[in-house]
Parts: structure tokens; sequence; C-alpha cells
């Protein structure tokens, strides 16, 4: 019986381990099957510029995985039980289960709603192409004059409301930060961040916490009404409660407990890598939600299955958070890096250099998910056992 791998998720994180498990393990002892709600890889870096109106390529995951053995499951997970080695799914042939000997997961995260009242009515959402879509559709609609809130000062919020003004100038755009904008940029970076909002007409209320949506409006702690005909909400992001649900261990978020090579501190037949991953970086600290950290961390993960099912030592990849990139629109960035501690050095890249190096990055990455095969070796790795159910998973 072949050893079964089952993903969870196929976004950068998901894509890419499912990929490189396919181009470096033997079909002869493997089958990697992945799971996804989705038919389409999802540039979710990207869902901000889907949604003003831009036209961004497609590619479904059956042309990603086309040719690498990877069995495509369109459904959504709906339950973990590693103490069986299944997971529950439904979609578009019923409710199901899919039994695994290792599982990745990969599930990512969606929008943190805070308990707000009025943001699961009344908010949109870039965390997914779903949510992403119905915001492309509303702005659509929306005429010359119409006003646009983004609740959230983060990178999401601060791209998604420059992206938003440059693309639709007729439009009248606002940002609702809880503190100083950009108060976590260096000094130069925070001016030219703080120039690029002015430029583009970006009205800012700092230090105003957002307590509840309305349809047209969003209202502050201190009782001020913000006039929105669309609030984009971005402040925050959380896990889906399915591994807490499961019995892995979790922190009080949700997200995965794992060890330095990505393993699940208690199972260790589960690994998580992205967002879901409560993982430890080189610096001590754990890594944010983010696409560099998703990489790192399915890098992480892939090596180490493929070295324990192949007996081979499980190498370390490293987990060092280098900086934010920030998009402000199409010809403008900001590249601000971080020392070890995470805080802001004095030196940063802006202008079009940086959104130059931003686009490559996001090209960069898309690309080598959407070719997995690239560089497929020859030979491709055994598994250093006879992979039965039972023996292989002890081991693994």
């Amino acid at each position: 019986m072949k050893h079964r791998i089952v993903v969870l998720g196929a976004g950068y994180a998901g894509a890419f381990a499912a990929g490189n498990l396919a181009r470096r393990l033997s079909p002869a002892d493997t089958e990697i099957t992945v799971v996804n709600d989705v038919p389409e890889f999802v540039e979710r870096m990207r869902l901000h510029q889907f949604a003003i109106g831009q036209d961004l390529p497609s590619r479904t995951l059956a042309e990603v995985f086309a040719g690498t053995g990877v069995r495509l499951r369109l459904a959504r997970v709906t339950g973990v039980d590693p103490v069986r080695g299944t997971v529950a799914v439904t979609g578009e042939e019923g409710d199901g289960e899919v039994a695994y000997d290792t599982l990745l997961y990969a599930l990512g995260s969606s929008v943190a709603r805070h308990g707000v009242p009025g943001v699961a009515e009344y908010a949109f959402d870039v965390t997914g192409r779903t949510s992403a879509l119905r915001l492309r559709e509303r702005l659509a609609d929306l005429r010359p004059g119409g006003t646009v809130l983004v609740v959230g000062e983060g990178l999401t919020g601060i791209e998604t409301a420059t992206e938003f003004a440059e693309s639709r100038p007729d439009l009248s755009v606002a940002l609702a930060a809880r503190g100083e904008l950009g108060a976590w940029l260096s000094p130069k970076a925070r001016r030219h961040l703080r120039r690029a909002f002015d430029r583009l007409g970006i009205t800012v209320h700092e230090h105003t916490g957002i307590e509840a949506v309305e349809p047209t409006r969003a209202v502050a702690a201190d009782g001020t009404s913000i006039p929105a005909d669309v609030t984009v909400w971005a402040a925050g992001f959380a896990v889906h409660p399915i591994a807490t649900a499961g019995g892995l261990e979790v922190t009080e978020t949700g997200r995965i407990v794992v060890d330095r090579t990505m393993r699940s501190v208690s199972h260790p037949d589960v690994y998580a890598a992205g967002d879901c991953a409560h993982a430890i970086g080189d610096n001590g600290r754990p890594l944010p939600m983010s696409c560099a950290s998703a990489g790192a961390t399915a890098m992480q993960a892939t090596a180490a299955v493929i070295a324990r099912l192949t007996g081979g030592e499980v190498p370390t990849v490293g987990l060092t958070y280098y900086g934010n990139h920030l998009s402000l629109g199409r010809r403008d960035a900001i590249f601000q890096m971080v020392d070890e501690d995470v805080r802001s050095k004095s030196w940063y890249l802006g202008g079009r250099t940086a959104a130059r190096l931003k686009s490559g990055v996001l090209k960069g990455a898309a690309w080598g998910i959407v070719h997995p095969t690239f560089g497929m070796p020859k030979r491709k790795r055994r598994l250093a056992t006879a992979p039965d159910r039972a023996g292989v998973r002890a081991a693994a």
C-alpha cells in the first residue's frame, strides 16, 4: 500500500508543498492528495487588485498539478481526526472522508471580525477569492463620488486603500487606523507613506477604532460617524477552528503549535505550514502571518516529510523574517528591512524601484507554484521502508 500524503489547502504554502513533494518522492511509494475548496490557485497577495477590477492571470489547480501525479479533491474541509488519520470534507461529491498517513495542514487564515457588530453583515474583505469577487461586483456598481472606508492600518489595509484610490480616483477613499499610520515603519519610510496617501487623496482617521459597521457608515469608538458606501474590513486575520476541534495542540488563537521542523507537537503524523502554523523563527519569536512565512514554513515542512519518509537527516531551513514589502498602487512601494527583533531599520527602499521589486517577488512566487515540475529530478527518492500504513505512520 502506498503512503498517503494529504495536503489541506492550495494557497502559497499548500500548493508549493504539494508540488515539491510530488517532484521529489517516488509515485511508486506515495500518493499525494490536495484538498482545496476552489478550483483556482489564488494569489492572495493580489486580491485587492482583483477587487478593484484589475484582470489578473488565472490558473486552475488541475493545470498546476497536471503531470505531477497529485490528486486534486475539490471540497471544503469540515473536520480533522488525527487519531483515526482522516479528514472530513464536503463538496460537489457530497460529504466524505479522506484518509492519510501524513497530513500537511495549510488551510491559511481568513478575516478576523473581532466580534464587531455589522462586520459579518455589511463589511467586505479581500482574504479569499469569493469575498474579493463580492467586493469587486459592489465596487463596479459604485458611482463617482462614492465613499469607501478601509478599516485596518496593517499591510493589507494600506495596500487596499492605495490600490483603490489609484485605480478609482473618482471615489472618496478613507482609512481608519487604531494607532498612527505606518507607526511600525522607520521615520523616512513613514514620511514616504504619508506622501503617497496625500498624493492619492486618501483621508486617514488615526487613533480611530471602529465599533460598528452599518450599510452606509461606520461608527467609531467615540461615536463619530464615518460615511462609507463600502466598508472593507482589514483589521487582522484569524484561523479556522478545525485544528482546535480536532484535538491538535494550538495556541489561544487556534494556530497549530509545531516544532522546528513544522511537525505538530501533539500529533507526529501532522505538519503545518503558513498562517495556521505557530512557528518560532530563528530570532526566537513567532513568525508573522505572511507570504514570506508561508514559503519558509512550507519549505521546512516539505524537507522534513521527505527526510523522515526516506530515512534521511532532516535539514534546517532558515526561518528569518527580513522585512515588509508594501505596495502603494502600481507605481510606488516601500520595502522596509527589519532587524532580528523585527524592529524597522533606518534604511528603506521606496518608489518605482521598490514597486518593480514587489512585482518581481509576486511573479516569482506564482511562477514557482504553477511550475511544480521545473527541475524535476531524474530519480525520485524512494521510501526507506515498505510503505505499509501502520508501520510508516508510526516511524514518521
